[in-house]
């Protein structure tokens, strides 16, 4: 598909989500399923990515996911603990800056201490950002800024004031511009607590395609959706103030 004739999104984001139904309906494990799924978002952001989208955040895990079994968390724990290796190792083969969003509670030290490694070497590549949100919550992202503000406040770092939304995207978990395009996949219809303040102009797309299955095809098929969208920002224009 010939990209340069259409709009192309600045900061792309997506719920990953479908994996376990995905797998389920195939005659397989739920953990299977997941497995599918990481393998995919290496797939999906690396075409992405080359496609000159500059952002992608991804929701992998919400602080609501630690409400499922307590084999699949574990999985899922153990999954990313695994990965983090090839993770960094792609993000230096596709020159990518890797972040991370999210609480460190509940994860183990040496998952804490694998993120900040991979944060560090991948420091020095500017041009695209992977945003990879691992026990992240909106919410919990509004509520940890907000504690941090009234600390600076409180020792003189900030003139409560001078508050404005720019100032209070800056304490967020990533300083990172709006989202433009918000990906769900599996056909569900809610943002389910996913960036909530990032996703305030979002253009929104659902298809009811599982993640494990939403490959180069079906991404096209949201930027062509996105195209012929005519969006509107209450007066903001976040498309030429972030390009």
């Amino acid at each position: 598909m010939d990209y340069s004739k259409l709009k192309v999104p600045n900061h792309v984001a997506i719920i990953v989500d479908g994996n376990g139904r995905w797998a389920t309906e195939k005659g397989m494990s739920r953990s299977e399923g997941h497995n599918e799924g990481f393998l995919n978002v290496k797939r999906l952001s690396a075409y992405i990515f080359s496609k000159n989208i500059k952002y992608l955040s991804a929701y992998l895990f919400s602080t609501e996911n630690f409400k499922r079994s307590q084999g699949e968390v574990s999985f899922l724990m153990n999954l990313l603990v695994g990965k983090l290796k090839e993770i960094l190792e792609f993000c230096h083969e596709e020159k990518i800056k890797a972040i991370f969003s999210g609480r460190k509670d509940n994860l183990s030290d040496k998952v804490i201490k694998a993120m900040k490694k991979i944060e560090e070497e991948t420091s020095i590549y500017k041009d695209r950002v992977f945003n990879i949100c691992f026990n992240y919550g909106g919410h919990a992202e509004i509520i940890d800024a907000t504690k941090k503000i009234v600390e600076d406040v409180e020792n003189g770092k900030l003139d409560i004031n001078k508050l404005d939304e720019d100032t209070f995207s800056k304490y967020l978990y990533q300083d990172l511009p709006p989202v433009d395009l918000m990906i769900r996949t599996s056909g569900e219809q809610r943002l389910s607590n996913f960036m909530l303040w990032q996703n305030s102009y979002a253009e929104f797309y659902f298809p009811k395609t599982y993640f494990p299955d939403f490959d180069e095809k079906e991404f096209d098929k949201a930027i062509l959706e996105y195209t012929k969208r005519d969006r509107r920002f209450g007066g903001i224009d976040y498309e030429n103030k972030n390009n």
